[in-house]
Formats: C-alpha cells, sequence, structure tokens
C-alpha cells in the first residue's frame, strides 16, 4: 500500500510559478515510477508529466511546451513538479500518482495509486 500526499497549490496569476510536491509513504518509493495528472472543471483527467524509477520523465508536450519540469528525491520520497510561466488553462486539481513498476506511463490506467489532489488556479 503506498498513501501520496500533495502540497504545494493554491492561487497565482498568469506567468507565475508553483512547485507541487508529493510525500509517499508505504512502499519502496525509489522503485516506484510516479506521475501528475491534472483535471479541471467538466473536463477529463489529463496527464501532465511522469518520472521513472531511474528518473527518466515524460511529459504531455502539447499542453506543457517545456513550461513544467518534474523532479524526485528518493532520500526523502518525495516528487516535485515545478509549474513555470502559467496560463489560466493550467487551472485544474493537480493529482499524484504511483505506480508499482519501474518505468513510467502517460496513462492514468496505469497507476494504482493517488493522491487527494491539490487545487492550482491561475487568475488572468
Amino acid at each position: 500500500q503506498v498513501q501520496l500526499v500533495e502540497s504545494g497549490g493554491g492561487l497565482v496569476q498568469a506567468g507565475g510559478s508553483l512547485r507541487l510536491s508529493c510525500a509517499a509513504s508505504g512502499r519502496t518509493f525509489s522503485s516506484s515510477a510516479m506521475g501528475w495528472f491534472r483535471q479541471a472543471p467538466g473536463k477529463e483527467r489529463e496527464f501532465v508529466a511522469a518520472i521513472g524509477g531511474s528518473g527518466g520523465s515524460l511529459y504531455n508536450t502539447d499542453s506543457l511546451k517545456g513550461r513544467f519540469t518534474i523532479s524526485r528525491n528518493n532520500a526523502w520520497n518525495t516528487v516535485n513538479l515545478q509549474m513555470n510561466s502559467m496560463k489560466p488553462e493550467d487551472t485544474a486539481v493537480y493529482y499524484c500518482a504511483a505506480r508499482p513498476y519501474y518505468s513510467a506511463t502517460d496513462a492514468a490506467s496505469g497507476y494504482e495509486y493517488w493522491g487527494q489532489g491539490t487545487q492550482v488556479t491561475v487568475s488572468s
């Protein structure tokens, strides 16, 4: 069993930055791929970024275009999402997810554990 707790969400103006963190517990973190997804009101959950146990990363390049960076700290069992040059369309609830495999995936169905989510609101 894995428990995930997100933090760092909030309100930011367009063009600003936020850093989300996800603290994981309960399983060997370093062998688990981690992902970030987001869901805006009335929309389906969308892949944001993921990172494998080796540190290799995936991004939803179409919507992010180099503005977001995912990283992990295995010593602290955390995964972070640095979000820069934020836009109003980035407004959503952001979820951290974990899967019991070393490799990352952009498919939500590939993740077994989910956090409760943290709200991110970008004002124009």
